[in-house]
Parts: C-alpha cells; structure tokens; sequence
C-alpha cells in the first residue's frame, strides 16, 4: 500500500462528510451544529406561550389574532463546537512502520479538516511521555489548519506515552463542548480508560480510533524469533524476547487479540463511547465513509 499523500485531492474527498455531534452538547455561538436548545437563527422550530420578560419582538400577531392568546415563534440554535485529536505519538505507533505513521497521521489530519469545515475549533494534540504537546493552539478556519498540518513532519513516534496522563493533565479539555478524539494502538501500560472516564465525567463526546498494522492483528512468525520492543530503552530490556513460536502460540496470540478488542468494546459501549479498530492496509476513505458512519460520528 502506498503512503497516503495529505495533498488537495486527499482533502476534496473528504467534502461530502460532516462530523456528526450529539445535539445535547453546549457548544459556542456561530457554529453549523444543530442543539436542542432554541437560538436565533432564521430556522422556524416551534412556538410556546408568551411569559413575562420574554421578548415581545418574537410574538406571532398572526396567532394572537386567532386564539387571543401570545405565542412566541421559537428558532433552532447552532453552535460551534471544540474537537480535540490526540494522537498517541509512542514508539508503537510508527518509528519501526513508516506506514503505521503515516495512516495516523492521515486519520488525524482528515478528521481536523471535516471539524474546520464545520467551523468548529480544533486543537492537535500529540501525546508523548506524560503530557500532550499542543503545538499549533486553536484552529479556526481552513487556512490555519493548512498551516497546522504543514508542520506534521516535525514530529516523531518514539518512546512511551502515559494515556492517562496526558488526557487528565491537559488544561482545556472542556465542558459539554464538543468531541474527543484518541487515536493510538492502546498498546500502553497506562489506565488509558480512566483517560476515557476522565473525558465523560467532562460531558464530552468520545471517540476512540485504534489503528494497528496487517502483522499486529494476524503475524506471521514462526520458528524462533527475537521479538524486540520498538519502546523497549535498551536491547537488554526485558520487554524484548527470545522466543520460538508454533501453531499453538500463534492461536493463543490470535485469541489474546480478539479479546483485547472485544474489551475495549465492550468498556466504550457501555459508557456511549464511539470505537472503531482498523487495519493499516484498509483504505482510508472506507474508514471514513464507511467505519465512522457506522459508528454515527460521520454524517
């Protein structure tokens, strides 16, 4: 599969898609979201009686001549929301697979540029060690987001990255504002889920994307292997291992994958989070119109 080029035509298919936020989120004025709440936008959505201190302008004459009664003409409200991706920047994530990288990095960029065609705020976070770096601010509008993503190649995966830390220690996650977004392999040591429970606690939406290569899921080892961990410290770390696979290891790995998707399922369903798990060699553009509109987060 060849890397995936963030380049005009990448980004003109993305333009049919918009992010899909729960209407029940707080958001800012002078965005494109929909909300439950009822604003000031030229979009009739109901009426409801006249109460004292409301504003007489709104009052439908029409109606008042009919039934002698004050209705006031209520519109919907649209606002705009904070998207936050953070994208896991460990050395699992791409320093030993180029191609692992990019498709990260790919996802992140196509989801920011749906969040700025929305007009909503964006923030890039890139999670390493302990903290996440956030080093282009606030986005608002495409011309800045082209500027941002100009700046992707300075950063590199390596190292650990502490999930749990870098979420809970981020000073503007929000309130009720917008969505979440995790991309990694959640190959971590970390409470990545207290990461996601910190999230909820803060009313946001989440969404968690983990993206893991074709030999991740299925490899095919056999015979005795050095298996060397590409965030081990040192080769004599005791992470990397001497090891001689066979068909039964191969099925008890198999097994021991599936059931550490199913759990990050099972936790995220029962917390309405949104999951997907995708493979590096499928097609970015069947994860997006396909995975993500499943999921509900595209529309």
């Amino acid at each position: 599969m060849k890397p995936i080029e963030l380049n005009d035509a990448f980004f003109s298919r993305l333009e049919t898609l918009s992010l899909n936020l729960r209407s029940s989120l707080a958001g800012y004025f002078g965005g494109k979201h929909l909300v439950k709440t009822y604003g000031q936008t030229v979009e009739f959505a109901d009426f409801r009686e006249y109460q004292l201190g409301d504003d007489i302008r709104r009052i439908d004459w029409n109606l008042f001549s009919r039934f002698e009664k004050y209705f006031l003409r209520l519109f919907t409200d649209e606002r705009q929301m904070q998207v936050q991706i953070f994208l896991d920047c460990s050395g699992s994530m791409g320093r030993a697979n180029a191609q692992k990288g990019n498709y990260c990095v790919c996802a992140a960029a196509a989801l920011g540029f749906l969040a700025v065609q929305n007009m909503d705020k964006l923030s890039f976070l890139f999670m390493s060690g302990k903290s996440a770096e956030d080093p282009f601010g606030t986005i608002v509008g495409k011309n800045a987001f082209f500027r941002a993503i100009g700046g992707f190649d300075a950063f590199e995966f390596d190292g650990e990255t502490d999930i749990e830390a870098c979420v809970t220690g981020c000073p503007n996650v929000g309130d009720n504002n917008g969505l979440t977004v995790l991309i990694s392999d959640f190959f971590t040591e970390s409470n990545w889920k207290k990461a996601v429970d910190f999230l909820c606690y803060k009313k946001r939406q989440v969404l968690l994307i983990q993206i893991l290569t074709p030999e991740e899921i299925d490899p095919l080892y056999d015979g005795r292997v050095h298996l060397m961990d590409v965030e081990a410290d040192t080769q004599d770390d005791a992470k990397n291992l001497k090891i001689k696979i066979n068909r039964g290891l191969q099925v008890a790995y198999r097994e021991a994958m599936s059931d550490f998707r199913e759990d990050i399922k099972n936790f995220c369903s029962k917390r309405g989070v949104g999951y997907i798990s995708v493979s590096s060699d499928t097609p970015i553009e069947r994860v997006l119109f396909g995975e993500l509109l499943k999921a509900g987060v595209m529309s």
